[in-house]
């Protein structure tokens, strides 16, 4: 794994490719060779109902939440955060020229012993 999940304000929907937006994290986690293609997931949520700064609709937000495997060196987790915020801004950069956009990145570690997994990705994997 790593999963990724971007938490984004409804008003940013006419403004940014959300779909495109995963595909450019998805792509850059494959770059960042840090975990194995089948295991990277991103996805995304829209959120209709929020509050940002001074209340004026006009503010939007993305939060990206990245959740590793644990026992990834604390280098390789700063390393794929990096990588991945600089692909996020990279994304955005004509978005916050236009709008008021807040951006926001966590990473955080998944307890192996509670986080059971299964599936067959890996056997329809070209």
């Amino acid at each position: 794994m790593p999963h990724i999940e971007l938490t984004y304000s409804a008003n940013l929907e006419e403004t940014i490719e959300i779909g495109q937006l995963c595909d450019a994290l998805r792509r850059a986690c494959i770059e960042s060779d840090v975990a194995p293609v089948a295991g990277i997931r991103v996805r995304a949520f829209k959120c209709d109902h929020y509050s940002i700064a001074d209340g004026d609709t006009k503010h939007g937000y993305i939060d990206i939440s990245i959740r590793l495997r644990e026992g990834r060196s604390d280098d390789v987790k700063q390393s794929l955060t990096a990588g991945l915020f600089q692909t996020a801004e990279q994304f955005l950069a004509s978005a916050f020229e236009e709008h008021s956009i807040a951006l926001s990145m966590e990473t955080r570690d998944i307890d192996a012993s509670l986080s059971p997994k299964t599936g067959s990705i890996r056997r329809f994997l070209n």
